[in-house]
């Protein structure tokens, strides 16, 4: 960045690597004379240069990157990948029409591991991609907690790819939050993709459909998941294969649980010592001795409540050496869904905001539970006429489906989902279990804003929504 002086002018000259180079002039002012009439002698495509704001200078204390309108080639690339590492604290990175293209996007999301563990928020609005390959950004190692697809002219075939990066059979995403989806072209068929993901998904608390195509049939597909739907054969095999294996590891814990107890204290005893042994200099052998009687007493006390625990515990959790916390993590991950709940008693400063914003901030901090997670497949189910149903997803917060295409046979859909989201979370305690739908937009669609359907929802709807409580509450305060 250089600059130069000009008798009633102040020019900057761009980076040479940005469009090439490009001038900017802003007008000077001086006594008695007014500003000068040219502002600026930009291309008349050029944007604005990137701009980027530090805290007190530092560059650790950058949080948040965002690029509008400047186009992001390999060459920009490159300079991420070597200012990306030194970003100790960057939370969020934020690209809107910046011309990405399908190479520079999978590039963009190898540089995502130099990023700082921090780094939750990834925005690409307004990058139309051919390929449609933004579901390489919701892979299995992904740590990206809220993903915003805004503007992307994103089709069937897109949402199909990102409904089965949400889950399939074999595998479900574990650590996205939040995903908007507002703004593109999807239909009645990316609908029932996006639906088949919510299936499986476990994850997911926040989902905007907003401004799309969707209409009945796509509604009623992703209604028919809030509520017990029937599992397909693949799924049926699947949740059998499962409760064998989930057998077959209970029969061989339990003969001997004390016995299991005492060597799994024992294996994290070693383990322990391990790692002791490797940072001998910088940590005291006292530490580690204080602690690990204490975890002996505790473990030999209470071996018989380790063993059943774990034979609650869902697949994948038998217990591995070095794991000593593994029961507690698949207690937090067996009520993930009330992850929210914890998070809004102390996120009360945060709840005046928008309300799609607060909702995406909730859960931002417990990601690394969700990963011990039960796989949904082992949920009760209930058997009538020979078919098998599990029961709906109920750890999706936000659903919103403004100004799409729904008529009132969607809505009928939707009212009998919410009922059934209404009673499943009433037996609900206070920390225990899922919370179910809180938030539903259908306004802007094809129905009567006044017709009989949309108002039971709406009335259905009203008491769960966490904000209008908190007013409500407020107000009674007040009074």
């Amino acid at each position: 960045m250089r600059s130069t002086s000009a008798p009633g002018s102040w020019r900057q000259t761009l980076p040479s690597y940005a469009h090439g180079q490009a001038t900017r002039t802003f007008p000077k002012l001086s006594p008695g004379h007014g500003p000068s009439k040219t502002l600026s002698r930009l291309p008349p495509r050029q944007k604005k240069p990137p701009k980027v704001e530090l805290e007190q200078e530092d560059s650790k204390t950058v949080k948040e990157i965002y690029i509008r309108g400047w186009k992001v080639e390999d060459r920009i690339l490159g300079i991420f990948s070597k200012c990306l590492p030194a970003l100790s604290q960057l939370q969020a990175i934020n690209l809107w029409k910046v011309g990405l293209t399908d190479k520079t996007l999978t590039t963009f999301i190898a540089l995502l591991p130099l990023c700082s563990s921090t780094l939750r928020k990834v925005s690409l609005e307004g990058n139309p991609l051919p390929e449609q390959s933004y579901y390489k950004l919701m892979g299995l190692d992904s740590t990206i907690a809220h993903l915003s697809l805004r503007n992307n002219n994103i089709n069937d075939y897109g949402a199909q790819l990102l409904g089965q990066a949400l889950s399939t059979l074999q595998n479900s995403n574990r650590t996205l939050v939040s995903l908007n989806l507002g703004f593109n072209h999807i239909g009645d068929e990316g609908a029932g993709y996006i639906a088949d993901g919510l299936r499986l998904n476990r994850s997911l608390l926040w989902l905007s459909l907003a401004h799309n195509r969707i209409q009945d049939k796509g509604a009623l597909k992703l209604a028919e998941v809030l509520r017990p739907f029937e599992l397909t054969h693949k799924e049926v095999v699947e949740r059998r294969r499962l409760l064998l294996e989930k057998g077959s590891q209970e029969r061989s814990r339990s003969p001997s649980s004390s016995r299991h107890g005492d060597s799994k204290t024992d294996r994290e005893k070693s383990q322990m010592m391990g790692v002791s042994t490797v940072a001998l200099v910088d940590k005291p052998e006292k530490m580690q001795a204080m602690k690990t009687p204490k975890g002996l007493g505790k473990k030999k006390e209470k071996s018989g409540e380790v063993a059943k625990k774990e034979e609650k515990s869902g697949p994948g959790q038998s217990p591995t050496p070095g794991a000593p916390k593994k029961e507690d993590a698949s207690k937090a991950a067996k009520g993930k869904v009330t992850i929210p709940e914890q998070k809004m008693s102390k996120g009360k400063g945060t709840k005046m905001g928008n309300k799609e914003k607060r909702s995406i901030l909730l859960e931002s901090e417990l990601l690394v539970e969700a990963t011990e997670m039960v796989n949904p497949l082992l949920e009760p189910v209930e058997h009538r006429d020979g078919k098998v149903f599990m029961p709906g997803n109920k750890v999706l917060l936000h659903l919103n489906l403004l100004r799409n295409q729904i008529t009132e046979v969607g809505l009928e859909g939707f009212l009998t989902a919410v009922q059934y989201q209404v009673q499943a979370s009433k037996p609900r305690t206070s920390s225990k279990g899922p919370l179910g739908l809180l938030w539903l937009s259908l306004a802007k669609n094809c129905f009567d804003p006044q017709c009989p359907t949309y108002t039971m929802i709406q009335e259905l709807m009203l008491p769960r929504d966490p904000v209008k409580a908190k007013t409500r509450e407020e107000d009674a305060t007040a009074t």
